[in-house]
């Protein structure tokens, strides 16, 4: 079958079965035509051989009205982007491992206020996770997330798997030497390398126009404009606010591992960032001084069981500062009983 033909197929005929919205009872009798109709005739050969069947039969999402066009396979995922593109419509993409809670669907709003087409990915990426952490354990509610993201109006949620992403024979990584080794990367080895690697692939897959990431994981998103810059990518990388609850806790999918007791004591880490960045504020100006402000707060908490990092950090190379005479990046990573959390805000003196 011609490039051509095949890509009609897929732009065209696919777009439209879709996309199409239909009744909840349409639904089986819809899929029912449709599996008939791919066993016989030309139009089954084309269907079978384009991989546009199991796209299909994925891909109709109806309840509450709205249709959600789930993707697979990187090659449908990136045939779609490119045909939004080529008709002007803007890309926006939020990249996430799943478990979705209010932080992402913030950057799920930023990304649909911006752009015409707005594309969610979960996959739990093996590659970022070290042999002692939690990767089995991770949170996963692939329905629940999906119930979130269809009332949110997102248009395209992009569902890879471990055998697309890193096939038989995979050898190639991507690793932004300088910011990966230090802060999270001195704890967690290799981690920031699965980083880049996977949302270099997800970019190269999505082609956004603009692609969302929270501050709480300050040095993720540095990592990856480092890397979209030093690799001429296109595309927008924004940095959304951290999504906090009442008590200033940074929301996060560990979130779910905190017993109750550990869950009041992680406050202290907002705390411990907020009552430094008054100091600053107030005109002290000596890291190490803003930095004893921190540990002693953080300290005051039993149920604080490691302090991996706290201190001053310049924000655009992560090395410690001595003096806070410019913008500064307040940033915590510690344990709270057997679950590591980590947070930060900039500050500046002169505001």
């Amino acid at each position: 079958m011609s490039n051509e033909y095949r890509g009609w197929v897929n732009s065209a005929l696919g777009r439209h079965v879709l996309l199409m919205k239909i009744t909840r009872s349409a639904k089986k009798s819809m899929i029912s035509i449709i599996d008939r109709l791919t066993k016989v005739s030309l139009f089954g050969y084309v269907i079978r051989t384009t991989g546009l069947y199991e796209h299909i039969l994925s891909s109709f999402d109806i309840r509450r009205g709205v249709s959600v066009e789930i993707i697979r396979m990187p090659r449908i995922m990136k045939d779609t982007s490119k045909g939004h593109i080529l008709h002007s419509r803007s890309v926006g993409f939020v990249p996430t491992m799943g478990s979705l809670h209010e932080g992402h669907l913030g950057l799920v709003r930023m990304a649909r206020e911006e752009n015409d087409i707005t594309v969610v990915s979960i996959y739990v990426n093996p590659a970022q996770f070290g042999p002692s952490e939690d990767l089995s354990r991770y949170p996963r509610d692939l329905e629940g997330d999906t119930g979130s993201l269809r009332k949110e109006g997102v248009d395209i949620l992009f569902l890879p798997d471990d055998a697309h992403m890193y096939p038989r024979g995979f050898c190639t990584h991507v690793d932004v030497s300088g910011l990966s080794e230090k802060l999270c990367g001195a704890f967690r080895p290799g981690h920031f390398r699965g980083v880049a690697t996977v949302v270099t692939k997800l970019f190269n897959i999505v082609s956004p126009t603009r692609s969302y990431f929270g501050q709480k994981d300050y040095q993720q998103a540095l990592i990856i404009k480092k890397l979209v810059k030093d690799l001429d990518m296109t595309g927008e990388v924004v940095v959304c606010p951290t999504a906090r609850q009442e008590d200033g806790l940074a929301l996060s999918s560990r979130n779910r591992y905190l017993a109750k007791g550990e869950r009041d004591a992680a406050s202290v880490i907002f705390k411990s960032l907020k009552k430094a960045s008054e100091a600053v504020k107030s005109g002290i100006i000596n890291a190490t001084s803003i930095k004893e402000i921190m540990l002693d707060t953080l300290k005051s908490e039993p149920c604080v069981s490691e302090i991996q990092y706290c201190s001053v950090y310049d924000p655009e190379t992560l090395d410690e500062m001595q003096r806070i005479d410019r913008e500064a990046l307040l940033a915590v990573a510690l344990k709270v009983g057997n679950t590591r959390l980590i947070d930060n805000i900039l500050v500046d003196p002169g505001k």
